[in-house]
């Protein structure tokens, strides 16, 4: 390993991996505690996958204060399933309400409205999805209200949660700044996540819903789509995303060894500042997309004055051990996903690359 050169690894998801998990899942391979087996390969029912599951449970509930009366599921599907599956389970009557600040929650009410009713609380399209919305329209009478917690594409990230009126549930697609820092659970009636962003590969969503949004669920749902019904199984209704799972507990073990969430957004603030600072002080060269008030901790899109100069970025960033700094297809220009596992050191090897790059073609 000590001859092993790692990429600086900036892609938007599947994003970086902390070093130490990757090292921790190498050495247990062929060998999961003692059993002669992979973790991939031992029973989903046997009591050291129970032990892993359970674990991963317990270390998330420790590292977001997750009350007692909340459920926590290890889902597949990702963060788009999610998004019919909300409605599905929670909009038994009437019509929820959405706010609109990106790519992801425009997909997220689209998939809603394919279920029922559904409605813009606010939209920021017009604006070029760079800011959050100055006011909403609310429904008091709403199913739920939901919100994205981080915007991928565009970099727009909430700090404080949206308040929905008096007894209508707040809602939350976390995908891309789970566990990046402290946020108060109780303030929701659920939470989901695709982990392969900040807390391990594809193929596992975590779900936090409130015990008391299940009573929601119909009877009629099919099973896999029911959680109600997943939430009792304890996530191991069928065979879950075993690898995955076990990734995932790794890297909540990972964020509680170096001083939990507290410690991990100081980190990640480090990382943003030092990004930010080297954009807003190019005089031009490097032109941010968001305003500043919203700016993303863990996606920064940005622009260089022209596409040419983009793709040469792009292709000597990558001569530089620099990888994933490509904007996301639908708007171009470049983005730096600097993801939990991603470090200090990885953002002041960006920031050095944009400094030289600037220096020789400004």
């Amino acid at each position: 390993m000590s001859n092993l050169k790692r990429a600086y690894n900036f892609n938007a998801g599947p994003g970086a991996l902390p070093l130490e998990v990757l090292q921790q899942a190498q050495a247990e391979l062929l060998d999961f505690s003692g059993t002669g087996m992979s973790v991939m390969e031992i029973s989903h029912r046997s009591k050291e996958f129970e032990s892993v599951i359970q674990t991963a449970e317990a270390d998330l509930r420790e590292l977001l204060g997750i009350p007692s009366n909340y459920k926590v599921m290890f889902l597949q599907g990702g963060a788009t399933l999610q998004f019919a599956m909300l409605p599905m389970n929670l909009r038994a009557t009437g019509s929820a309400d959405y706010i609109v600040t990106g790519t992801w929650s425009k997909t997220a009410l689209k998939e809603a409205k394919k279920l029922g009713a559904a409605r813009e609380a606010a939209n920021t399209e017009a604006e070029g999805f760079n800011s959050l919305p100055a006011k909403l329209d609310l429904d008091p009478k709403a199913a739920y209200l939901h919100f994205t917690a981080n915007e991928t594409i565009h970099g727009v990230e909430y700090f404080s949660e949206p308040t929905p009126p008096d007894g209508v549930p707040l809602v939350c697609d976390t995908s891309s700044d789970f566990i990046s820092r402290p946020i108060d659970v109780s303030k929701y009636a659920m939470l989901y996540a695709g982990a392969q962003k900040n807390a391990g590969p594809s193929g596992v969503t975590v779900v936090i819903i409130r015990d008391d949004m299940l009573e929601r669920t119909p009877a009629n749902l099919p099973v896999m789509l029911d959680y109600k019904t997943l939430a009792a199984s304890g996530s191991l209704h069928n065979t879950p995303p075993s690898f995955a799972i076990y990734i995932v507990g790794l890297v909540f073990k990972w964020a509680k060894k170096i001083g939990g969430l507290a410690a991990v957004e100081k980190i990640n603030r480090t990382k943003a500042d030092l990004v930010y600072k080297t954009i807003d002080e190019s005089g031009g060269f490097y032109r941010g997309h968001t305003k500043p008030e919203a700016r993303s901790l863990m996606n920064i899109p940005f622009r260089l004055p022209t596409e040419e100069l983009e793709n040469t970025f792009a292709s000597d960033a990558k001569k530089n051990n620099l990888i994933g700094l490509k904007g996301h297809r639908s708007v171009g220009g470049m983005r730096a996903s600097i993801y939990n596992a991603v470090t200090v050191e990885g953002a002041q090897e960006l920031v050095r690359f944009m400094k030289e790059f600037q220096t020789k073609n400004g």
